[in-house]
C-alpha cells in the first residue's frame, strides 16, 4: 500500500485533536468539524495503520496502546509540516515569519516583554512576534503541535518532554510575599498561624512548583493552608496581594517587579529547595527562523546583563 495515498494531513490533524481533547465531540468542535466527519477520518487512519489507535473508556473513550506510541510521532509530523507551510509563507511577508512564543508567568513578567522591547530597540527589522501565556503543560502541548515556535520557563517535568528540548538559562526558586504595608511585611519570622490568619495564594496542582511548594511546608513544619486560593494567572494574583492581605507563594519571576519597586515585600520563608532551572523549550526537530534565533540570543543577553545564570 503506498503510503501517500491513504493518509492525508486531516487524519493527523484530527488524531491529534482527538488525543488532546480525549473527546470526538469536542475535538470535532475545534476543528469545526461535524462529529461524524471526525470519527469517519479516525477509522481511516486506523485502516492506514492496521491498529486501533483509540478505545472505548467509560462513558468517554481513550487512546488504546497503539494510539499512544503513534501520538507523539503523528504531533511532530503535524508541527514539522506546519513549520514548513509558516516558513513558505514567511517568505512573502516584509517583515519576516512569525514568531509564536509561549511565556509561562515566571518569565511574563519582565525577561520577555524587556526582551521585546530591546529587539525593537536595535537597527534593522524587529520582527513578527506573537506572545502566548498559560500554564506549562498547555504551553508544552501546543509546543508540540506546532502552534508555538518555542516556550520560555521552567523545566518541564521530565515525562513531558518527549521530543522536546530544554536549554537552561538561570535558576530560580519559589518566594512568599505580602503586599509592603501587609502586617508581616519586615517580620523576623513566619509564624505557622499566618497560613490560617491571612488568605493564601498557591500555584495551582498540577503546576510545576507546586510539589516544591508543598515540601517547603513539610520540611519547615508548618501545616499546609487548609483553605489555599490556587491560581497561575499573575493578574489575579498581584491584585489580590496588593488589595486583600494576602501571601502569596509564586516564583520569585512572577513579582521581581514588585519586590524591586517595594510594593512587595518577600517573607523570612526557606525555600531554597525549590531552586530550579529556567530555559527555552523547543521540538526536537524544529529549525528556528532567524527572527526566533535574534530573540533567543537576546533573551540571554538580557539574562546576562542581569545577573541570571
Amino acid at each position: 500500500m503506498l503510503l501517500s495515498s491513504s493518509l492525508k494531513l486531516r487524519h493527523l490533524e484530527v488524531f491529534v485533536e482527538v488525543a488532546r481533547k480525549m473527546s470526538v465531540t469536542r475535538a470535532a468542535g475545534a476543528l469545526g468539524m461535524t462529529q461524524p466527519a471526525v470519527t469517519r477520518a479516525l477509522r481511516e487512519l486506523e485502516e492506514v495503520c492496521g491498529k486501533p489507535l483509540v478505545e472505548k473508556h467509560g462513558r468517554g473513550i481513550r487512546l488504546s496502546g497503539y494510539g499512544e506510541l503513534f501520538r507523539d510521532h503523528a504531533g511532530r509530523s503535524l508541527a514539522l509540516a506546519r513549520d514548513g507551510v509558516a516558513l513558505l509563507r514567511g517568505l512573502d511577508e516584509a517583515d519576516g515569519p512569525l514568531v509564536a512564543i509561549g511565556a509561562l508567568p515566571t518569565v511574563g513578567a519582565d525577561l520577555v516583554p524587556d526582551t521585546l522591547a530591546q529587539l525593537r530597540g536595535c537597527s534593522g527589522t524587529p520582527g513578527r512576534f506573537r506572545v502566548m501565556s498559560g500554564d506549562n503543560q498547555y504551553l508544552i502541548d501546543q509546543l508540540r503541535r506546532g502552534g508555538l515556535d518555542l516556550v520560555v520557563g521552567r523545566m518541564p517535568a521530565p515525562e513531558t518532554m518527549a521530543g522536546v528540548e530544554f536549554d537552561p538559562l538561570y535558576r530560580e526558586r519559589v518566594a512568599a510575599v505580602v503586599a509592603r504595608d501587609h502586617p508581616l511585611a519586615g517580620a523576623e519570622h513566619v509564624p505557622a498561624s499566618a497560613f490560617e490568619d491571612y488568605p493564601v495564594l498557591m500555584p495551582s496542582e498540577g503546576s510545576i512548583i507546586r510539589p516544591m511548594v508543598e515540601r517547603v511546608f513539610l520540611e519547615q513544619g508548618l501545616p499546609l493552608p487548609r483553605f489555599p486560593i490556587e491560581t497561575v494567572s499573575s493578574t489575579f494574583g498581584r491584585r489580590f496581594v496588593l488589595v486583600h492581605r494576602a501571601i502569596w507563594i509564586i516564583s520569585q519571576g512572577v513579582v521581581r517587579p514588585e519586590l524591586e519597586a517595594g510594593s512587595m515585600a518577600e517573607l523570612p520563608l526557606k525555600t531554597d529547595s525549590t531552586l530550579g532551572p529556567v530555559g527555552l523549550c523547543v521540538r526536537r526537530e524544529h529549525q528556528l527562523s532567524a527572527a526566533a534565533q535574534r530573540f533567543c540570543a537576546a533573551l540571554r543577553r538580557v539574562c546576562t546583563a542581569r545577573g541570571r545564570t
